[in-house]
């Protein structure tokens, strides 16, 4: 079965960068080293929030510059290599890749770990973090203005509280949690884009028909995609990777940010 579509309404940096120029997506995250690599050319970046926390992030710049920016929300594992050379292939499609820490400099490589990691984030913290960290998009010299968010999992949810706390021209979700009424979506400025699983146990089906249902209401364009597959499934490093969708999810993903960024 198809996925179906509903419509609702430094100079070191740099040679890396150009080195891994060419490379899909895919074939940089089924290559540790390749990982690594792209990680490797990010900037580590620093904020304070209103309440006067120190936040970090990593920075992925594009060669041409002013553009439109995307903030990266990591899985519930933390600000991983992985997440780091989505934000550098971010970069490559010509935006500003932002990937936000929501963890405090932590990161888990056991399923315990990453669950306790998550049920430790303070929401309004969290809010506050990337609010901090749009606000500073907004006003980086490099950013035009237009400010995106995207997230997975744990992030997926975090990316769409992201563009209700504050006006952001789009975000994408793969499979993060949605459960939100009518009366909150109706803070969202820009198209939401959905990318969820059918096999999914906690991201289920009948949360997204909630979400698509709740969008409709509250007036809000929604780009939902739903594959036979499982949680996670564009995370290479985990046993539901399915190489196929998580191909076609990113190049939805890309066509989806080049429509509402250019």
């Amino acid at each position: 079965m198809k996925p179906q579509l509903i419509s609702t309404h430094s100079s070191s940096r740099r040679q890396v960068v150009v080195g891994l120029a060419g490379l899909s997506l895919a074939a940089v995250l089924a290559d540790p080293a390749k990982v690594a690599r792209a990680a490797a050319s990010l900037q580590t970046v620093t904020n304070k929030t209103p309440s006067g926390r120190s936040v970090s992030a990593a920075l992925a710049m594009p060669d041409q510059k002013p553009a439109a920016a995307v903030m990266l929300v990591h899985e519930w594992w933390g600000l991983n290599d992985q997440i780091k050379s989505v934000a550098s292939e971010i970069a490559k499609q010509g935006y500003l890749g932002l990937a936000v820490d929501l963890y405090g400099g932590k990161s888990a490589s056991t399923p315990e770990d990453a669950e306790k990691l998550m049920k430790a984030v303070v929401p309004a913290e969290a809010s506050e973090t990337m609010s901090s960290w749009v606000d500073w998009l907004f006003k980086n010299p490099n950013c035009n203005g237009k400010v995106a968010s995207i997230g997975w999992c744990f992030g997926g949810g975090m990316a769409l509280q992201a563009a209700l706390d504050r006006p952001l021209d789009a975000a994408v979700v793969y499979y993060g949690n949605v459960a939100r009424s009518a009366d909150e979506l109706k803070a969202l400025k820009g198209p939401v884009l959905g990318q969820f699983a059918n096999e999914d146990q906690w991201i289920n089906p009948k949360m997204v028909d909630g979400f698509e249902a709740a969008m409709k209401q509250a007036g809000k364009k929604l780009e939902d995609y739903r594959y036979d597959t499982n949680h996670a499934f564009a995370n290479p490093t985990g046993d539901h990777y399915d190489a196929e969708d998580a191909r076609l999810a990113w190049d939805r993903t890309v066509a989806f940010l080049k429509a509402t960024l250019g």
